[in-house]
């Protein structure tokens, strides 16, 4: 790549960063939002682990595209470039990062075992498990991101800011960090990756057996859609998520793995475009960072019902509707309960048995 078209390629990638801020930070708390407070057709289950998505999701946008991605193509030196926020950058980014990621794989696996265990239906149908589940997710990654905030450290430049000299938040080249690093990788991408692909086949062999289970005959027997139909309704719904994740989260695993084997030297210049592999690098982060912004498009994608309440929500309709229905409701409990209480010092019925009647089977019955 030449000078021009690098120059182009900052241009874009200048603007890119805040426009990827201010599309999907009200995305995901718009989704959050439509997941959480809107008849999605979603179980309880479900609402947790996807709301809880969306939320680390922000933080992430937050952490590393808006603070950190974008303050670099707009500043010549963020705040984060000094001490102690070199530090507390790289455990926030890292800590949202591996939630993010292992809520999706977890969310994963844990709908395998469902399906394929009735025990194991009967303890994760319970929203609370869930919630611990999510919160155990979040609070590990964030300790198993502590030692990233070593990586990094504050090195003064030969320039001067304002009177002051000027420092700069690097990466540290020593063993520790290179290790950590490779860590990291394989922990945020690489097995993530091949649990998600893994158990997802599982969970589609799963379902194309189920189908098996019953005949034509049945299936035709069968109220609404075919089973065959579900079947693949279903496998499009875990192949969107599945193939998002993957098809974003690749490219950046495979690029930092040959930026940390052929290219790792003190010499090797990250900023010169020239060179394919920083480009290639360069559109593998944007693709991984998009990853993060891109949920309100799946479900509006897979999901009928989600599609359905966001049309409700954007006419104004819905809310309306529920307040009219609620005041009904409310009125006609509080007039039954009015029917039914009996007049002060009214006395109370009495039952006088005044006839018996033989029945055919020889019993009698009170007329």
């Amino acid at each position: 790549m030449d000078e021009a078209s690098a120059h182009v390629f900052k241009i874009v990638q200048k603007v890119y960063y805040p426009l990827l801020c201010a599309m999907g930070i009200p995305a995901n708390l718009f989704t959050f939002y439509m997941i959480c407070f809107r008849k999605c057709g979603m179980s309880e289950t479900a609402i947790v682990y996807l709301s809880c998505l969306t939320i680390v999701d922000s933080f992430y946008v937050v952490w590393v595209i808006l603070l950190d991605l974008t303050l670099t193509f707009w500043q010549r030196r963020p705040f984060w470039h000094s001490s102690p926020w070199c530090a507390i950058m790289g455990f926030l980014q890292y800590g949202s990062l591996y939630s993010s990621t292992w809520i999706v794989v977890v969310f994963t696996i844990e709908r395998y075992l469902v399906l394929s265990s009735t025990a194991a239906k009967s303890h994760f149908a319970q929203a609370r498990v869930t919630r611990l589940t999510c919160a155990a997710i979040v609070v590990a990654s964030h300790l198993a991101s502590i030692p990233m905030a070593w990586i990094n450290t504050v090195t003064p430049v030969n320039r001067t800011a304002g009177g002051q000299n000027a420092t700069r938040c690097r990466y540290r080249d020593a063993t520790y960090s290179t290790v950590l690093v490779w860590i990291t990788t394989f922990l945020s991408g690489g097995f993530p990756i091949v649990l998600v692909i893994l158990f997802n086949s599982l969970i589609a062999h799963h379902l194309s057996r189920a189908s098996q289970l019953f005949t034509k005959e049945e299936q035709r027997a069968m109220k609404g859609r075919s089973a065959r139909g579900m079947v693949r309704r279903t496998l499009l719904l875990l192949g969107t998520v599945s193939v998002a994740f993957v098809v974003l989260s690749l490219p950046r695993f495979v690029t930092y793995c040959i930026l940390r084997t052929e290219y790792n030297n003190r010499t090797f210049d990250r900023n010169d475009y020239r060179l394919p592999i920083n480009v290639a690098s360069d559109l593998a982060n944007m693709l991984q960072n998009l990853n993060s912004t891109t949920n309100f498009l799946l479900y509006c994608m897979v999901s009928r019902r989600f599609r359905q309440e966001l049309l409700l929500v954007l006419s104004c309709k819905a809310k309306a509707h529920e307040l009219s229905s609620f005041l009904i409701l409310t009125t006609m409990k509080v007039f039954t309960v009015m029917d039914h209480k009996a007049p002060a010092g009214q006395d109370p019925v009495t039952v006088v048995l005044t006839n018996l009647k033989k029945t055919k089977s020889g019993r009698e019955e009170a007329k």
